[in-house]
Formats: C-alpha cells, structure tokens, sequence
C-alpha cells in the first residue's frame, strides 16, 4: 500500500470518495458495527466514549507562539514530536488492509471556507465525517492548495514516553502545516471538534466570531442563536418542528450573517424520544451513526440505557431535517440565547442581557455537565464555568472572542437572554425540579418571536438580571426564582454560593470594568 500522500492516485487499498452505503457495506463486512431496527448504523468506540482534553495538544511554532492562550486545554508540543508521530501513525495505517479517503470542506460561506483531505482508518468514520463536515457540490478527487489534512488512526496507540504526549491516545493541531492527527481514540467527536477549533483560531483574524452554537430561522426570517454546553437543550430546542434550521452546534457570525461550520448534526440520544424531540428522532435512519446506543434483541435502539455511556450520540447530514435553511447560512441574528442549566435552581428561566451582562456571561459560560462529553467526568452532575460556552475549542484568549462578540452586538439589532434550562424551586438533588421541555420551548418560543422585547421586567436583586413579568403560556410563579421557592432563606443561601463561584471564576480574565460591573454582586 503506497503512502496516503499519494492516496489521489487511486491505489486499489484506496477507498476515495465512496458513497454513504458504500461505506455502510463496508463497515458492516468489516464488523464495525450493526444495523439498528432504525437502520442507522451502530458503533461502540470502547474505553473513550467522550472526548479526552488532557489528550489535546497544539504545535507551538511561529504561528501559534503568540496568538495561542496556552493552559492545560491549549497545550503545546513542538514540531518534532508531532512531526515523528505523524510518520508512526501514517506508517502504522500503511500497514492495514485498506484506508478510506474523503475531501470535503468546513465553513458554509464560500470566504471562509476550508477544504479538508479526511483519512480514516474506519469506514464508519469516514461516513462520520461526510454526515458532520459539508460535502463539496462537486466532487474533489485529488490534493487542493491550501486544504488541511487529518489523519484519524484510531489502533495506532501513542508512546507518552517517546511521543512527548500524556497516554496512548492524541489530538493534535499543527497550524503552520495545516494538519490535525487522532490516535488512540475511537471517539468520532475528536474529529469533528478538531476542524471547530481549527476555525475557532483562524476567523478571528477576519472579524468573523467563531460560536458553539446552534441556529434557526422562524418563518419570518428572524434568525436565533442558541449557545450552550452539551446537555443545556442546544440541540433539542434548535430542532424546532416550526422554524427551519441552519445547524446545531457550530457557526460563524460575521457583518453578512451567521454561516453553518458544518453539514450535519451530532445529536445526543440519551432519553430521546418520539413525543419530545420528533426531529431528532426521525433522522435517525439509514445513513444517520449511533455511538454507543443499546440495542434490545430486536435492535431496537434503548436511549435510556447509559450503561455504556451518558454520552449517546446520533450523527446525520441536514439533509435529514426537513425543514431546514438550504443555503446552511441566513442574516444576522434578532435572538441570541445563552443556555445554562442551573443546578442551585436559583436563575431565573430567562432574563435579558445588556451588551456588557452578555460579555460577561459569555466569559463566564456558567452551566453543569449533565451526560459529559468528556472521558473522566463520571456520571454525576456538576456546575462547570466554560469559558464561551465551549473552552476546549477555543485557542486564542478568550477576551479577543468577547470583543468580537461585542462588536457583532453593536453592529446589529440582537437582544440577548440567559436562559436557564436547569432546576428551580430548590437546589438539584434537594427538593428542586428541572425546567419541562415545553416550559422551555414556550419561554424560547417567546424569545425567538419577539415578545419579550416590550415586555415588562423586574430586576432580581445580586445577579442584577432583568425578568419579564409574564411570559405567553408559562407559569407565572417560575419566572421570579425567589418566589418559586417555597423556603427563601434557603434560595438566598444557595444564590449567595453562586454568585460568589461567579466572582471567583471571573477573576481571570482581564476585561473592562464595565464588564466586570455587569456580573453578580454579592
């Protein structure tokens, strides 16, 4: 088998640009996975179910020396340890039966956009990366000037010891060659977060705000953000069955509009059902991957069984949402969400933002891991602040992202709300209850509308934050937290306890007064 770098050449151990059932035949004669009663095809990615961070490294270079925040999610590795475990990487692939080959691009507006060479070991990751990444409208069948390259060899085990890395498995980013290696890891999210950090540190430099959110217009035109960690309902509350979506996880926001990263979704299963989230649920179908569902003897998939992990997932193309924009682009944002899942039970269920409140809670990215994405997590509930709704994608200082996310504000007409998906009337495992999914979606319905512009708030004293008094088709008892606690002293215990966590966790960043005034006040 000749070298990958000569793929285009059509070796016979080749597979280059293969359909989605053409690499579904293959990895079921390959035994990478199952047909599921759906007809998706079902995989288990083993030991990592989640993304591995401590694992994540960047080449430190002239490229990256002075424009990366180098932390212990940014960690450096210089050019010749990456260098020596490309070629062990690349020469342990040469050495299997067969490689599968794909070019697609990331970025749906055609400036911005980046060709990326995919080159898997797995048929099933390949067929990943043509559902997540977007599929050129003409086929490109040899190497382009200017694309990245990522080699995904997930048996290929790294040597800390001699690869300068911390286990057997990697992610590495190397700018200045535009390539990204995996190893290690059978976790096909490592791929898909890899090309969203590649863009994370590029647009930037062109005044566009790289964003881990989702995106959907309304049936006026009216387009909304919705940001949020894994679990806070990104997903679930983009796949609106009444507005039309642009995607679920990652965008751009720059003078012209919002564009889609992306040409798919990635989806979490764990409790999926029909009844809650039917758009979900139907494009879970023939072409459409499962990570680590349970199937019953009948192959009926089991949403509810996290025995392999909390972190079931589901990818699919946008081709499989019905109403969805075409164009994967629209103008520029009216509604821009922040979603947090509250586990002291003490935020309210929505309050607006000034532009200086946003910067701050976007900083902040204040939320719980419910269903980590990461390896190590657990199965616990936590809170977490992660910086911009998605600190381990995020290279560059965080303060360059918030004044790019302060500038779109003022360049456009968005209003922004902190919306809180998580408990109220009591703290999480004491007495509290999560948001239902249809208060939320009326408080969002809401939002995204319009009709909380002119409504009428009340500010909540130490967070400062603005309510509505009333909300169409939502109980007004839930809006003002305090009052929906039935023992106050107790909310203004477990308050107090967050806002200090807020003013502890905002201490490292260095931003103006004026978004350091915005905060929580204890």
């Amino acid at each position: 088998m000749q070298k990958l770098d000569e793929a285009t050449k059509m070796h016979e151990n080749i597979n280059l640009n293969l359909s989605p059932s053409q690499l579904i035949d293959m990895a079921l004669a390959r035994k990478e996975g199952v047909l599921a009663a759906n007809q998706a095809l079902n995989v288990a990615t083993g030991a990592r179910t989640g993304r591995s961070p401590k694992d994540r490294f960047i080449v430190r270079d002239s490229v990256t020396d002075k424009t990366v925040d180098w932390n212990a999610t940014n960690q450096p590795i210089d050019a010749q340890k990456f260098n020596a475990l490309w070629q062990h990487a690349e020469h342990h692939l040469n050495q299997l039966d067969t490689a599968f080959v794909s070019y697609l691009k990331v970025g749906a507006e055609d400036k911005f956009s980046l060709t990326v060479k995919v080159v898997t070991e797995l048929a099933w990751h390949n067929l990943f990366t043509q559902n997540l990444f977007i599929r050129p409208e003409k086929a490109i069948t040899q190497d382009q000037a200017g694309q990245w390259q990522l080699l995904c060899v997930p048996s290929f085990k790294a040597d800390p010891a001699r690869d300068g890395v911390n286990s057997d498995a990697a992610v590495i980013l190397n700018f200045a060659d535009k390539k990204i290696l995996i190893c290690g890891t059978f976790y096909a999210g490592e791929m898909k977060k890899a090309m969203f950090s590649v863009l994370n540190f590029l647009l930037p430099e062109r005044e566009i705000l790289p964003m881990h959110c989702a995106a959907n217009v309304g049936k006026d035109g009216q387009t909304a953000l919705f940001f949020g960690l894994s679990g806070t309902g990104k997903t679930t509350l983009s796949a609106d069955p009444d507005r039309y979506l642009i995607g679920d996880d990652e965008h751009g926001w720059g003078k012209e509009g919002v564009f889609n990263f992306e040409g798919g979704c990635y989806a979490k299963c764990i409790d999926l059902s029909k009844e809650r989230e039917p758009v979900i649920w139907d494009a879970i179908r023939y072409g459409s991957i499962m990570e680590n569902v349970v199937l019953d003897s009948t192959g009926e998939p089991n949403y509810n069984d996290v025995s392999l992990t909390q972190n079931t997932r589901a990818a699919y193309p946008r081709e499989f949402i019905p109403l969805r924009i075409d164009e994967n682009k629209a103008g520029e944002p009216t509604a821009v969400l922040f979603l947090t899942c509250d586990l002291y039970g003490v935020l309210p269920p929505v309050s607006r933002l000034s532009k200086e409140q946003a910067a701050y809670y976007f900083l902040s990215g204040y939320t719980a891991l419910v269903g980590s994405t990461e390896v190590g997590q657990g199965t616990g509930i936590k809170q977490t602040f992660s910086t911009c709704f998605g600190a381990p994608f995020f290279p560059r200082p965080a303060g360059e992202y918030a004044d790019l996310l302060m500038k779109r504000l003022d360049e456009s007409d968005a209003e922004v709300y902190l919306v809180n998906t998580g408990w109220t009337g009591g703290a999480h495992g004491e007495g509290g209850k999560r948001f239902s999914i249809p208060t939320t979606r009326a408080i969002v319905s809401a939002v995204v509308e319009g009709k909380l512009r002119d409504a009428t708030y009340e500010q909540i004293p130490g967070f400062n934050l603005a309510v509505p008094t009333d909300v169409p088709g939502v109980d007004v008892t839930v809006l003002n937290p305090r009052k929906a606690w039935s023992n106050q002293q107790d909310y203004d215990k477990y308050a107090k306890l967050l806002m200090e966590k807020f003013v502890e966790n905002f201490k490292k960043f260095n931003v103006s007064d004026a978004i350091k005034n915005a905060g929580p006040v204890v």
